[in-house]
């Protein structure tokens, strides 16, 4: 007999509007998995390996900004979500991640698939819970639906994120021939009433009296989802020359009017020296142009950051004021209270921009082949109706400093690790008929491969692999760029090829290692298909790293020439 408080938890699922569910086959999950499985509600898919699953999960919520459900069985299973909860919950991620558990009094036993689930995910998610492990008093269950709601709704309260219920159940898993799930029309049910929260009139009315005496603002937005009533009022404050708008690519902030060829120029002290703000407004999450990082926390500027619920978040340590208000009021509140700001300050950011955008692409252009301009050349093909995820390291890099992008860009800068970007980026694939290009360098690509383990179709992945037989971004880090070391433990270099990987999967495959085949490759790489497909594009990680250091030494001596 399934228990009642597990079928009442995927009714209450459904009635509270989660949609899709994410499983990996076990035993112990039984009964979860078969009342997702049977609900028809809930579009329940099963991927194998728990650490692709939450992953894939996490791709998928990201999209559609509501929680997904994670169900796996006991034991290391749980464990293996870990990664991707860590990376939901610094991304503010909603997901539901329920755990198969033994009865309390068979844990640390000896008795097989058993660790200690209860609050296993530590300080990385929004909060943990046990379900009852029966439901033969109505108390227990009243319990069990209080829990599932509770969690339901701090998983989607700002800022939403990760929220894990463990449950202990006890055999029989499975169901009699022909006993059919009770789902309840109306379970019990009680919602989160979200209100908006905005900064009162007197700390305006302080904030606009701090505003008359600056004359440099710099507005750097971190990594969020695209918004077009963001966009343009930055624009607007951008246009009215007003604010420098400075955006790494994983804004999704980008525009004609905003910077986002920063990392050319702020490494130079003599060039970072001219552009020192007054003040420094930022909202969003995290930035990845480590440049912009040390030169903002070498400012002597105050910084104010934007954010919902308060929390100081002092990433430049300038911060001056923590303030409560959705982004979106603020920058209006700021667009209609700022006075003139000094036009030469955002001339002197603009010039700049103007001279790298101008030039790298032909500086690459007559560069050898490698990593850089191959990836430029790649992006110039991409639909501006698609979405690019981007794995860490180098490949985000390169994105970063080959400056706007049109698509909307997603990156696991939470906990920045190369795990989980091929999942995340399938994941992606379930929500949309768009175009996805994920764009991924060797480590990444190998580590994640079991992203593709599944029965699913994924027509519109398209993946780009820049394939350089080794961890390439540590010839650009002085420490181990230095070390004797570097080739053996640093770089990590394998021989691996993706073609094997193309046809255990069932991708079309391509291969470039010059100019001329890149070019061939790119014809139809983004045409209709099937099948998802696979352009690798084969490079040597001494040569990339020559040209990235050739090309930023051009781009100064332009800028220099331009003075």
């Amino acid at each position: 007999m399934i228990l009642q408080s597990v079928v009442d938890l995927v009714a209450i699922c459904a009635k509270k509007g989660i949609q899709n569910a994410i499983l990996s086959p076990g035993s112990r999950c039984a009964p979860l998995t078969l009342a997702f499985a049977r609900h028809p509600r809930i579009h329940t898919r099963t991927i194998s390996d728990e650490r692709s699953a939450a992953f894939i999960a996490l791709g998928m919520a990201q999209q559609m900004e509501e929680p997904v459900v994670l169900i796996c069985t006991s034991g290391s299973a749980a464990l293996n979500y870990y990664p991707a909860v860590a990376e939901a919950f610094f991304q503010q991620i909603p997901l539901l991640i329920l755990t198969a558990d033994r009865p309390a009094e068979w844990i640390d036993q000896y008795d097989g698939q058993t660790i200690f689930q209860q609050e296993v995910y530590g300080k990385h998610v929004k909060k943990s819970f046990q379900l009852p492990d029966s439901d033969t008093f109505s108390d227990q269950s009243w319990h069990s639906s209080r829990i599932v709601n509770e969690a339901i709704n701090l998983a989607t309260q700002f800022p939403a994120g990760p929220v894990h219920i463990n449950i202990p159940l006890r055999e029989p898993f499975y169901p009699e021939k022909g006993e059919a799930f009770d789902f309840p029309e109306k379970p019990k049910v009680f919602n989160l009433v979200k209100s908006k929260t905005l900064p009162t009139e007197e700390s305006l009315i302080k904030l606009k009296s701090r505003l008359e005496v600056v004359q440099k603002i710099l507005i750097v937005p971190g990594q969020q989802r695209p918004n077009t009533q963001i966009q343009g009022i930055l624009d607007q404050l951008s246009k009215n020359q007003n604010a420098v708008i400075v955006t790494d690519t994983i804004s999704n902030l980008q525009s004609d009017q905003t910077i986002s060829s920063h990392d050319h120029w702020l490494g130079n002290p003599e060039i970072s020296e001219t552009l020192q703000p007054d003040l420094v407004i930022s909202f969003g999450k995290s930035v990845i142009s480590k440049s912009l990082k040390l030169f903002l926390r070498k400012t002597q500027a105050s910084h104010w950051h934007i954010l919902e619920d308060g929390n100081a978040k002092d990433t430049y340590q300038r911060l001056t004021r923590n303030i409560e208000s959705e982004p979106l009021f603020f920058l209006n509140w700021l667009n209609e209270n700022l006075g003139n700001q000094n036009s030469k300050y955002y001339q002197t950011w603009h010039s700049l921009e103007k001279t790298v955008s101008a030039n790298l692409t032909q500086i690459l252009q007559r560069e050898a082949f490698g990593e850089y301009a191959a990836l430029a050349n790649c992006l110039g093909k991409t639909p501006l109706l698609s979405k690019i995820h981007v794995a860490n390291s180098m490949p985000v890099r390169y994105l970063n400093l080959l400056g706007k992008r049109n698509q909307e860009v997603i990156c696991n800068r939470g906990t920045s690790g190369i795990d989980g970007s091929n999942s995340t980026a399938v994941g992606c694939t379930f929500t949309t008929k768009e175009i996805v290009t994920l764009i991924t360098g060797d480590m990444a690509f190998f580590y994640d491969r079991n992203a593709f383990w599944h029965n699913y179709t994924m027509p519109n992945l398209r993946v780009i692999l820049l394939n350089n037989h080794a961890g390439g971004i540590f010839r650009l880090i002085d420490g181990p760029a230095k070390q004797p070391e570097l080739e053996e433990f640093f770089e990590t270099k394998q021989k691996l090829s993706a073609q094997h990987l193309a046809t255990e999967f069932g991708f079309f495959y391509s291969k470039a290692v010059n100019h001329e085949e890149l070019e061939a490759s790119l014809i139809d790489f983004y045409s209709d298909s099937l099948h998802p497909k696979i352009l690798e594009i084969e490079t040597s990680s001494p040569k990339n790293a020559e040209i990235l250091k050739e090309v930023k030494e051009k781009i100064k001596i332009v800028i220099q020439q331009q003075k």
